[in-house]
């Protein structure tokens, strides 16, 4: 299942970054009076009523602007419109409608995309009233909404949940496994791909594909058929290198999104950077089977260190990713290259595996009694059954008389000696607690 990704779009100074810590129920994005202040793409994965969706905090457009801080900005929000599913346009009750807001409204309607029409600031009833002048915008109703006290807040993310795309909810696993390299830029993903689809690689078919600009690659080995999906060719000629990184960003988003697998390339020689821990949560968060290709690795065995050694050191600085395999390459000289297809395969298993039900409740029998939940408000805590809803990646439902008593400590446990007793090696799991 794609999940769609949502674009806050407005003015300077509506309310925008507000509004996305506000539906995040938490502060991520820059909030100030001062207009301009968010300048490039905060984004987050956000889940209300059982859906998934990406929420895309942008900068104020200006259409029309000289400014060229201000006309970068307005490049990073015509990609976020281009990639999203839905928009949500921000106006600002107190002050009413502007040229501005015009201009945007023009170019929304002409995107052709689902547009919900949002008026922030509606503190009270008499400024929700206010609403109704946005209507000469031709985007319908607005949605009265107020960042500050949260008035609307509910209506409102049920109404996005309303206008996303359609799914059945399941994520399916084909004959074709689809691979998406990602990682930062200059880390070696061209290389990589080159190097696993060489000479001796029977090449299907070179299409454009699902992800604007990148190139789906199908090859075959041994009668298994593979697609990568490239995001290195990702990038497009711009003035600013801050409108490369926005742009890459979103198309990696998408790359993740059209995959099963994510092999994420890192460089030995900088080691886990920031920016690498942040692609590793994006594409767990995607609930895609990840696997870290730690490149130029010929460079580091030089000066003596070991993978042993090295595979530590990324395991405490990524603790909660302690289940994803690394594999050491060199893409200059092939070293290991070949070895990812082996734990492509892997990984993808796990991530499309089915365990029995029999098995399961064996399998919390033996983590109850090795552990017991801890009693909660005088209440003990009993585990009836458990059961598997899906797969790709697999959920798990469990059956207990007080979910909302159980603490996310023992929830970790459970996890870890589901992983520990069926090797879920490389797949993110799903863990569900449901009442009798």
């Amino acid at each position: 299942m794609k999940t769609p990704l949502v674009a806050v779009i407005g003015r300077p100074n509506v309310g925008k970054s507000s509004l996305f810590n506000r539906f995040l129920k938490k502060r991520m994005a820059v909030v100030n009076n001062e207009s301009g202040i968010t300048r490039d793409r905060n984004y987050a994965l956000c889940d209300w009523a059982g859906r998934d969706f990406f929420l895309i905090d942008t900068g104020g457009m200006v259409p029309g602007t000289k400014k060229s801080m201000e006309k970068i900005v307005l490049e990073q929000s015509e990609v976020a419109v281009a990639e999203a599913d839905l928009i949500l346009l921000i106006v600002d009750c107190q002050t009413g409608p502007d040229g501005i807001d015009e201009k945007i409204a023009r170019l929304l309607i002409a995107s052709g995309k689902s547009i919900l029409l949002l008026a922030n600031k509606a503190d009270n009833e008499f400024l929700e009233n206010e609403r109704f002048q946005f209507e000469r915008l031709g985007l319908g109703e607005p949605l009265p909404i107020s960042a500050t006290t949260g008035r609307g807040v509910g209506e409102v993310l049920d109404k996005i949940v309303e206008c996303l795309p359609a799914t059945d909810g399941t994520e399916t696993a084909t004959d074709n496994i689809r691979i998406a390299v990602i990682g930062r830029p200059n880390v070696g993903k061209s290389s990589f791909i080159n190097k696993l689809i060489g000479q001796e690689r029977v090449i299907v078919s070179a299409l454009p594909g699902t992800t604007r600009d990148a190139i789906d690659t199908l090859f075959e080995i041994n009668g298994k058929k593979y697609t990568l999906i490239d995001t290195a060719g990702l990038r497009r000629k711009v003035r600013v290198t801050e409108d490369v990184e926005y742009y890459t960003t979103l198309r990696t988003l998408r790359a993740i999104e059209n995959s099963h697998i994510a092999i994420i390339l890192i460089d030995a020689i900088e080691g886990l950077t920031v920016q690498d821990m942040k692609i590793i949560e994006d594409a767990v968060d995607a609930r895609r089977g990840v696997i870290l290709a730690v490149n130029k690795w010929d460079l580091v065995e030089k000066d003596g260190k070991t993978a042993d050694q090295y595979s530590v050191r990324i395991k405490e600085l990524a603790k909660t990713f302690d289940y994803i395999p690394i594999i050491f390459i060199s893409c200059l000289t092939g070293q290991r290259v070949n070895k990812t297809i082996e734990i492509i395969d892997k990984v993808h298993e796990n991530w499309n595996r089915t365990l029995s039900t029999s098995s399961l409740n064996e399998f919390i029998e033996e983590a109850v009694n090795k552990q017991p939940p801890a009693a909660a408000r005088g209440k003990y805590i009993k585990f009836y059954y458990v059961t598997q809803t899906e797969s790709c990646p697999p959920t798990f439902l469990f059956f207990c008389n007080y979910p909302m008593l159980l603490q996310r400590s023992y929830l970790r446990y459970i996890e870890n000696q589901l992983r520990l007793k069926f090797q879920f090696e490389g797949t993110p799991l799903r863990i569900k607690i449901r009442k009798k």
